[in-house]
């Protein structure tokens, strides 16, 4: 089964043999080391790779041989809603859901996932086209429905991006809607901002500000783009991932990247020279643009367009006093550049040890101690706004998926082992000891779990919108992982499965791609709990049989019992139970041992050996005093008690 998964035996590698190109975390490390002329912001980012520790021999040689283990290649072409061929890296929730829909269908059953469910034909949705969006015209704002539309918007965006000042966008986009300037940067910025606010309410209305605004800023690049072009660049992505239409968003953001270059947003100390409040809007700018593009890289396994070599913009603040000062875009900046790390360490190389992890998990544990009690405590609808409690929550599962992109190569490993023919074939049924493997594995669930909770409670609150793309991909490889927890045996989860399955249907309901996960998600809970009704119904078998060759419960091929001779047969053997208690005290148990034992041609053989390891039966004389008070009960007394005097005496025992 091993080898079936692209598992290959264990072996160490050597450091760097024959002069070899070094590894990614490596190469990665020395990049990102401050250099003499670094700006002091260079010290207050936080680190995108994984230091490994290759200065601790000994501690490399008392590792033990499951140092590493493979990463899957599931990197895979996928087909669109059009038929075009799309790209799909190693790390995207799809390509995991490729390797566990072969896994699944190879080893448990060849029908597990339904005909709807086998290709992703909605991979990129279709998308909508209006003739009044491309007429070149300002489509015309309705004011009352600006408010409504700015603080949905808000909500929607909330610890992704942070491009205006919330405290008075709405303020702002009504004082312009008021107005009759409908044109120039600043308009096509404003008509997105509207376009995304009424996605849930008017999706036409949204439908026509979006394809006109969008119509403006591809005009706009022949000319000076600027701080307007980017923000709309970003703007039109998230349009499109909430329409479900990954992969041209993807596409267009690439354009907004290169505009960002090229105005040095990715410089601090550039920033600074356009003013205390227009620098901090810059920096913010950068800081959306990497979360967006580290989300699209994730969610696609494609290479991040941005990168943090020449990047001087911190993602840390600090008070007068040097304490670390929380904020929702600073936290989730800083859990995607851990992701990136995971993804340069473990899914470039597609191999992971469990040295890397341990970094990574530093990495994480360090995140953790931050900022996840602060993220938690955000989540508090009776205290926060709704644009509050989604920022938060969308921080949290993307902290959530982390840990399970860290861990999921070992989850899928332990599957592996525990659905292969020789552990089917076990009957002992016993744990498996715990290995670093396993305990991983067990991480991996746990955040799974964790993320259900999360989104479950505050669907039942009515906190989480419909359109929620970030949250719908990482909800979605959490459905996975939970179901195929449930098909490895890793605990009764069950109930969580089912939960994931309705919170991605919750969002089917405006969301196409969360449509066909929950029906993906729905087929792998049902399959999982076929196979362990057929496992466990196997191991009853087997236990039978193995009580049929003591006591010969079940009759065998051929004879079968009429109910006349049972009846004869209970009177004989009641008569002769009056017989022994008319006639002296019970000897039942110590005759037991000689009563024949029947044999028909060497079958009954384990009914023999069962009894003939018995050369005497025990003596409960032992126990004398026990229930009289005179001795003290421990524990193991109770488990070795014979019960059969208690039956005699109307199974009631005195305390007193």
């Amino acid at each position: 089964m091993a080898h079936s998964c692209n598992y290959s035996p264990q072996k160490r590698r050597n450091v760097n043999p024959h002069g070899r190109r070094p590894p990614p975390s490596e190469r990665i490390a020395a990049r990102t080391t401050p250099s003499s002329d670094a700006t002091p912001a260079d010290t207050n980012r936080t680190p995108t790779t994984v230091i490994r520790r290759d200065e601790e021999p000994q501690r490399h040689q008392e590792q033990s041989n499951e140092e590493e283990t493979e990463v899957p290649r599931e990197a895979r072409l996928l087909r669109d809603a059009q038929g075009k061929l799309i790209f799909i890296g190693d790390c995207a929730p799809l390509s995991f859901y490729q390797s566990v829909r072969q896994l699944v269908i190879t080893r448990v059953d060849p029908s597990a996932f339904a005909n709807q469910t086998s290709q992703l034909s909605v991979l990129e949705n279709a998308g909508k086209t209006t003739s009044q969006g491309g007429n070149g015209m300002p489509p015309y704002v309705y004011t009352p429905l600006v408010i409504r539309s700015v603080e949905q918007y808000l909500n929607a965006t909330a610890s992704l991006i942070d491009l205006f000042n919330r405290d008075t966008l709405v303020d702002e986009v009504a004082q312009w809607a008021a107005g009759s300037q409908r044109r120039g940067p600043v308009s096509t910025v404003n008509y997105l901002i509207l376009a995304i606010g009424a996605q849930e309410t008017d999706s036409s209305l949204s439908q026509v500000f979006f394809e006109y605004a969008r119509e403006q800023t591809l005009s706009s690049l022949s000319g000076d783009p600027g701080i307007s072009t980017v923000q709309a660049s970003i703007l039109i992505t998230l349009y499109m991932l909430r329409s479900s239409q990954m992969n041209g968003a993807f596409v267009l953001f690439g354009l907004g990247v290169r505009i960002a270059y090229s105005i040095g947003v990715h410089r601090t100390e550039v920033n600074a020279r356009f003013g205390l409040e227009m620098g901090s809007q810059r920096d913010k700018l950068w800081k959306s643009l990497r979360i967006v593009d580290l989300y699209l890289s994730t969610l696609m396994g494609r290479p991040p367009a941005t990168s943090d070599v020449d990047c001087t913009v911190a993602y840390r603040k600090f008070d007068d006093a040097g304490n670390e000062v929380f904020d929702m875009l600073n936290a989730s900046a800083q859990v995607m550049l851990i992701m990136e790390a995971v993804v340069v360490e473990v899914y470039s190389r597609r191999k992971i040890s469990l040295a890397v992890t341990e970094g990574i998990s530093a990495q994480l544990r360090q995140w953790s101690h931050r900022w996840l009690p602060n993220v938690k405590a955000l989540l508090d609808p009776a205290t926060q706004d709704t644009a509050t409690v989604v920022g938060a929550c969308q921080v949290l599962a993307s902290y959530y998926y982390a840990v399970m992109l860290a861990s999921r190569p070992f989850l899928v490993y332990e599957l592996c082992l525990r659905l292969s023919p020789e552990r089917a074939s076990d009957q002992t049924n016993r744990s498996p000891a715990a290995t670093g493997r396993s305990k991983l594995a067990d991480a991996c669930i746990d955040a799974a779990n964790l993320m259900v909770d999360v989104t479950a409670d505050l669907i039942n609150n009515n906190f989480l919108t419909y359109r929620m793309p970030l949250l719908i991909s990482w909800l979605f490889a959490s459905s996975l992982v939970v179901g195929l927890g449930v098909m490895g045996g890793f605990g009764r989860l069950e109930k969580r499965a089912n939960q994931s399955v309705e919170a991605l249907e919750h969002f089917a309901t405006n969301d196409v791609h969360a449509m066909q996960y929950s029906q993906i998600s729905r087929s792998l809970l049902s399959t999982a709990v076929q196979y362990l009704d057929r496992k466990e119904a196997n191991e009853r078998l087997e236990r039978t049989a193995s009580s049929n060759h003591i006591f010969g419960l079940m009759p065998k091929d051929g004879h079968r019992a009429t109910p006349s001779g049972i009846r004869v047969r209970n009177r004989s053997a009641d008569r002769t139970s009056l017989s022994q208690q008319a006639s002296g005290p019970d000897t039942s148990l110590t005759a037991f041992q000689d009563l024949p034992i029947p044999t028909s041609n060497g079958a009954d053989t384990p009914s023999r050996d069962f009894f003939e390891t018995w050369s005497q039966m025990p003596d409960f004389s032992m126990f004398d005093g026990l229930v009289d008070g005179t001795q003290e009960w421990t524990e193991q007394d109770w488990s070795t008690l014979n019960l059969f005097p208690l039956l005699d005496d109307g199974g009631q025992i005195d305390l007193s």
